[in-house]
C-alpha cells in the first residue's frame, strides 16, 4: 500500500506544465531562492559578527563560545516556530496567507539588524524566529500539495525545490558575505539579506492563479479576521523569543517539551483514526525524526564551529566567507547526481530504503568530521593551519550526507503524514532541525571556547563528533528493516 490517503484529498493545481511539472512549482521555486538567499547570507555573518560586536570584550575564545551558543539558539527557534506556522496555516488561514506574514515579519528583522546595538540585534532575530516559522513549513507543504499522492513525479518536484533552495544558499555569502559584508561592514550583508526576503515575496505574489486552490484557507478562515488575528499573534510572540534568546538553556527544555507533546499527537492521531497502517507509519516518522537529529547535530557546525575554523585555521587565498557557500555549491553539482542514481538502483533492487538513506547520511557526516581530524594531525602548517582544500572535502563529504536525508525526508513527510497534518508534520521536521542547531550550539562552543583552545580543541571535538557518528549510523543501519516494516510501503 504505497499511500494511505484518499485521492479526494487532492485538488490539482490549474492545467499546463513546464518542463514535466506543474508550472507553480517553478514559482515557488523561484519564491524559496529568495527566501534561503537572505537566511543564508545572514547565517554566513551571524556568528562571527556576534562575536565581534558584542562579545570582544571577552577572551576569544569565551567570544566565540557565547557567540556560537546565540546562533544555536537562533537557528533552534527559527526552525521550531515551523511547528506553530505548520499548524496555523493547516487549520486557520492557509498557506498562501501565512508566508506572506512571516515574510514580511523577517524582512523587518533583518532590516532592524543594521542597528549596533545587542538588544536590538536580539529583536530583529526575534522577528525573523516568528515569521521564518509562518513561512518555512508551509512553502514546502505546497510542493507537496502539487502533487497527487500516486504520483511519480513527486520526489523529482521535491529534489528540484531543494535545488532551489541551495542556488539561493550558494549565492547568499558570496554577495552578502564576500561582496558586500567584507567591504561595507557586515550589517550591510544583513540589508542585503533583507532585500532578498521582499523579493522572494514579490515572486511569490507574481501570477499567483497559478497556484489554482492550492494554499487558500480552509472553510471558515476566507475572511481578514482570522489573518488580523495570526497578525497579532505573531507580534506578541516576539518578546517571548526574545526573552529564549536571552536564556539560551531555556531553549533546550522548550525544544525537548514540543518534541514529547508532538510524539504524543501524533501517535494519539493514528489511534483516533482507527487506520493501523496510519500509526505504524507514525511511529516510523517519529523513529526517522529521531535521526534527523543526530545528523542535524553533527551537520550543523557549517554556520558556528566551521565557521570559526575557517577563519583562524585554514590557509585560504580568499575570505572565510566563501567557505558558507561550499555546501549548497556541492548539493547544486551531486543532487542531479543522487536524482539519477536513486532510480538506476530501485531498477537493480538495491536502491537502499528511506531509514538506510538516513544511516548512510549520518556516517557520511562522520567521515567528513575524520577527514577534518586527520588534516589537523597531518597537514597543518606552522601557523596552525591546514590546506583549504582539505575543508572543501569534508563539505563535500558532508553533503553527500545531506543528500541522503534532507530531501529524502521532505518527500517521506508528505507520504507518512495523513492530509489533515501535513502541515503540522512538516513543521516537526523542521523542530528536529531546530533540536539538532540547538545541540550543534553547544558543541560549536565547545569546539571554539573549549580548555584545550586553538586547533588541539577543534580536533579533539570533531573526533567526538566523528566517534558518534559512526555509532549511531551503524545502529539506524541495522535497525532499518523493522523500520521500513512500520512504512508499509512508503518509498
Amino acid at each position: 500500500m504505497a499511500d494511505a490517503k484518499p485521492a479526494t484529498d487532492f485538488i490539482p493545481p490549474p492545467p499546463g506544465d513546464s518542463l514535466g511539472h506543474p508550472r507553480a512549482l517553478w514559482q515557488l521555486v523561484h519564491s524559496e531562492f529568495w527566501e534561503r538567499f537572505s537566511y543564508y547570507g545572514m547565517r554566513a555573518l551571524l556568528a562571527v559578527y556576534v562575536a565581534a560586536q558584542f562579545f570582544a570584550l571577552l577572551p576569544e575564545g569565551e567570544a566565540k563560545a557565547q557567540a556560537a551558543l546565540t546562533y544555536g539558539a537562533y537557528t533552534a527557534l527559527i526552525y521550531a516556530t515551523g511547528i506553530f506556522g505548520g499548524f496555523i496555516a493547516d487549520r486557520y488561514i492557509g498557506y498562501r496567507r501565512a508566508i506572506v506574514i512571516g515574510g514580511l515579519l523577517m524582512a523587518a528583522g533583518l532590516f532592524l539588524l543594521l542597528i549596533k546595538d545587542l538588544q536590538w540585534f536580539l529583536l530583529g532575530l526575534s522577528l525573523i524566529v516568528v515569521g521564518n516559522g509562518l513561512f518555512k513549513p508551509n512553502i514546502s507543504t505546497m510542493v507537496g500539495r502539487l502533487y497527487a499522492p500516486d504520483d511519480v513525479r513527486r520526489d523529482s518536484g521535491f529534489t528540484i525545490f531543494y535545488m532551489g533552495i541551495n542556488a539561493g544558499g550558494a549565492l547568499a555569502p558570496l554577495v552578502c558575505g564576500t561582496l558586500i559584508g567584507a567591504r561595507f561592514g557586515y550589517e550591510w550583508g544583513f540589508f542585503t539579506a533583507g532585500i532578498g526576503m521582499l523579493l522572494g515575496l514579490a515572486v511569490f505574489q507574481w501570477r499567483i492563479a497559478r497556484m489554482g486552490e492550492i494554499g487558500r484557507p480552509p472553510a471558515g478562515g476566507e475572511g481578514i479576521a482570522r489573518t488580523l488575528v495570526v497578525v497579532l499573534g505573531a507580534l506578541v510572540s516576539v518578546p517571548l523569543v526574545y526573552l529564549l534568546l536571552n536564556q539560551k538553556a531555556l531553549v533546550g527544555w522548550l525544544l525537548i517539551g514540543l518534541f514529547l507533546a508532538l510524539t504524543v499527537f501524533f501517535i494519539a492521531s493514528g489511534v483516533r483514526s482507527r487506520d493501523k497502517v496510519q500509526l505504524h507509519r507514525y511511529i516510523a516518522m517519529l523513529l526517522l525524526f529521531l535521526a534527523k537529529i543526530l545528523f542535524w547535530g553533527m551537520f550543523e557546525q557549517a554556520g558556528s564551529s566551521l565557521n570559526f575554523f575557517a577563519k583562524d585555521h585554514v590557509d585560504a587565498p580568499f575570505d572565510f566567507t566563501v567557505f558558507q557557500s561550499a555546501n549548497p555549491v556541492f548539493i547544486i553539482l551531486l543532487a542531479p547526481l543522487f536524482a539519477w542514481l536513486w532510480p538506476r538502483l530501485e531498477a537493480r533492487g538495491v536502491n537502499p530504503s528511506i531509514p538506510r538513506k538516513f544511516g548512510i547520511a549520518v556516517i557520511l557526516v562522520a567521515i567528513g568530521f575524520t577527514s577534518l581530524v586527520w588534516s589537523i594531525g597531518n597537514l597543518q602548517d606552522g601557523n596552525a593551519r591546514i590546506p583549504w582544500e582539505m575543508l572543501a572535502l569534508a563539505y563535500m563529504i558532508n553533503t553527500m550526507g545531506e543528500l541522503c536525508l534532507s530531501p529524502i525526508g521532505l518527500s517521506m513527510v508528505s507520504k507518512l503524514a495523513s492530509a489533515r497534518d501535513t502541515g503540522l508534520a512538516m513543521g516537526a521536521w523542521f523542530l528536529c532541525t531546530a533540536i539538532g542547531n540547538f545541540v550543534a550550539g553547544a558543541v560549536a562552543a565547545q569546539a571554539s571556547g573549549g580548555a584545550l583552545g586553538g586547533i588541539a580543541q577543534y580536533a579533539s571535538t570533531y573526533s567526538q563528533i566523528a566517534i558518534a557518528g559512526f555509532a549511531f549510523g551503524a545502529a539506524f543501519l541495522l535497525f532499518a528493516p523493522l523500520i521500513n516494516k512500520l512504512m508499509h510501503g512508503v518509498k
